[in-house]
This record gives C-alpha cells, sequence and structure tokens, in this order.
C-alpha cells in the first residue's frame, strides 16, 4: 500500500481528537496535537504523529498525567525548577517556552529545569517557539528511567540519546540544531527492527560489545546498545557531551537516575536568551548572519548539494507540507485508524 497524503490542519484536527478522547484536557491535547504534526513537517517521523498510539497507551496505562498543573519547586524569576508530574512533555517545555519568553526581557536569561515530565517528542518543534519571537534558546533532555548507550569503553546499556538542541534567530531564516549524543535513535532502530532492515553503517554494538548493523541488539533482552557520537574510535566526544546533559538535566534536578521511577519520561534543562540582553540584537544578526553568508558560499564537495545550515531542509518541508500536505507511512496510518476506531472518530480524507 502506498503511502497517501493528507492536510496538515485535518491529521492536527485527528491527533488532537485522539489525545481529547482518551482523557487529556483540551489545552493539552491541543498543544502536543500542533507540536507533533511540526515535527512530521520538520521530517522527524519518529516524533511526530506517529507517537499518538504510544502516548495514548500511556494514558491508558495511567503512565501520563492528563490534567493539572507542575509542582513549583523553585522560582527565583530568572530560575524555575518544576516536577512536571510525568505530564505532556511537548506541553510542559511549550509552557516553560512561554512563560521564559515573559521574563527573559526583564530577566536577560530564563533558564528552567523540569524533572518528571513525560516525553517531550521533537526538540527543534519546541526550539521553534523561542526562534518565532527572535530570542536564543537551548533545550536538552534525558531519561533517568532508561539505558542504550553505553559509557564510552563499556558494554553495558546505562544512558538514554540525551539530545541538545539549540535555536538561534537570523535575518533570513532562524538556524535549529537538533541532534542526539548517539549516532542514532532508539525510534530509528525501532523502525527499522520492525521492518527487519539494517542500519547502513554499523552503528550498535552487540551484547558482546561488537560493531553490528543490526537493530535487533535493542530489541527487550538482546543486551545491545547505540553507538555514541564519534563511534567506536572517538566516542568519548558522544559520552562527554551525554555526560553534561545528564548533569544539566539530572543534577540539577535534583533526580536523577538514583532514584528514578522505572517508566518513560524525560528530565528537561532549558534555557532562553535575549540577544538585547548582550550587545543587542543588530550587533548579533550582524555575527550570525555573517557566519551564515560565509557556510553558504564555502565551496561544496559536490556543486549539486552546496552547504546548508542546520534547519533549512526544515523549513523546506514546512512549507512543502503547508503547500501539499503530508504523507503518512502504512503502518503509522494502520495504528492511527486502529485507535481513531476505538474512539468512533471520524477519519481525514486523503487529497
Amino acid at each position: 500500500m502506498a503511502a497517501q497524503r493528507y492536510q496538515v490542519e485535518s491529521l492536527t484536527h485527528l491527533a488532537e481528537q485522539l489525545f481529547t478522547a482518551a482523557g487529556l484536557e483540551a489545552d493539552k491535547a491541543r498543544c502536543v496535537a500542533r507540536l507533533l504534526l511540526i515535527a512530521d513537517m520538520l521530517g522527524q517521523r519518529t516524533h511526530g504523529i506517529a507517537l499518538c498510539a504510544p502516548y495514548i497507551e500511556q494514558i491508558d496505562k495511567g503512565l501520563m498525567t492528563t490534567r493539572g498543573e507542575p509542582e513549583v519547586l523553585r522560582d527565583s524569576g530568572s530560575v524555575v525548577v518544576w516536577d512536571g508530574n510525568y505530564l505532556p512533555g511537548p506541553w510542559l517545555v511549550s509552557r516553560a517556552l512561554a512563560l521564559a519568553g515573559e521574563r527573559v526581557a526583564t530577566h536577560g536569561v530564563v533558564t528552567f529545569v523540569i524533572r518528571r515530565s513525560h516525553h517531550i517528542a521533537c526538540l527543534a518543534a519546541l526550539i521553534k517557539q523561542a526562534t518565532d519571537r527572535d530570542l536564543v534558546a537551548i533545550l536538552s533532555s534525558s531519561d533517568p528511567s532508561a539505558g542504550f548507550i553505553a559509557p564510552y569503553g563499556g558494554k553495558e546499556p546505562l544512558l538514554t540519546p540525551n539530545p541538545i538542541a539549540i535555536g538561534y534567530p537570523a535575518s533570513e531564516a532562524p538556524v535549529w540544531i537538533d541532534v542526539s549524543t548517539s549516532i542514532t535513535t532508539v525510534g530509528m532502530a525501532r523502525q527499522k527492527s520492525a521492518a527487519n532492515a539494517e542500519f547502513d553503517h554499523p552503528w550498535l554494538l552487540d551484547g558482546d560489545g561488537q560493531p553490528t548493523r543490526d537493530p535487533h541488539v535493542l530489541d527487550a533482552g538482546a543486551g545491545g546498545t547505540l553507538l555514541p557520537v564519534g563511534g567506536r574510535e572517538y566516542g568519548h566526544k558522544g559520552f562527554g557531551l551525554s555526560l553534561m546533559v545528564e548533569m544539566l538535566t539530572q543534577g540539577l534536578a535534583g533526580f536523577g537516575r538514583q532514584d528514578s521511577e522505572k517508566r518513560w519520561g524525560a528530565n528537561v534543562f532549558l534555557q532562553v536568551l535575549d540577544p538585547d540582553a548582550f550587545v543587542g540584537r543588530e550587533a548579533f544578526l550582524r555575527q550570525m548572519d555573517y557566519l551564515t553568508d560565509r557556510c553558504h558560499a564555502n565551496a561544496p564537495i559536490d556543486p549539486a548539494n552546496p552547504v546548508r545550515l542546520p534547519g533549512e531542509m526544515g523549513q523546506r518541508r514546512i512549507r512543502a507540507a503547508e503547500a501539499s500536505g503530508l504523507d503518512l507511512a502504512p503502518a503509522v496510518w494502520d495504528a492511527l485508524t486502529a485507535t481513531a476506531k476505538r474512539f468512533a472518530i471520524a477519519l481525514p480524507a486523503a487529497l
């Protein structure tokens, strides 16, 4: 069965209806649906509407909190610590970004740490909220309950991919950096495992610590791990970055691997910066625009593929999706169909 295309608005409405029917409060359902569809538009398909069914399963099991507010553990104005009580991660981070956006004109820099959030989905979709307001955002997350990556030199899973995202404004288009501290992700490994397809390169280690392309080494009980950025030879780089994320998200939160519940979740570090609080927006843009121009002017290895900055491809994809809709893989559509049938919700028509 070939993938079919759907209007972004109709898929967003479908996701919102599904979350509301599952018990999520209306504002949370609306926010999570919107951010998942932005992820799909960016091309981050493992973190888009494909998460509807897994999130609803978490709601069914009482593992994603559907109502209420985060608990404020500390608030000094420029530093805020929340206990998220496993409320939906995209909604929590979106709330934190909105509050930071209100305060940053006064404080210059606003930092949030959130412990016990649920999964926060696509980081690039979130930092977009800051760059839309001409602000700089630094966002990272970890899951203290899980382990998929061994510390460099080891072979036992301990760490999570611990993504780092940075967004900053520029005169023509913002830059969105969204990278994991592992070479590939758990979501991609699970997709390939379900399709019985190998990776193009040996980006994992089997249970004996040997490089492999087989995603099944990440299956339950197999004992395999993802390789950190830098791979077998230079994985100390990814390992170091991962430790940094664990410090920011777990150390500063006072809640981590030592005491976490064994449930899907996230700890989050978010910092929002206002260029006006430093040397001023004009000077900031002058520097970053110059760097963008120098990158674009750099002689390409392949003339058909000139240098592009992080986020440029995602921005093109967003424009294309707004104009022509989104295609959904058959497996994703089947999962949405089954969930919609359960709640007697009508499916949108394909374009």
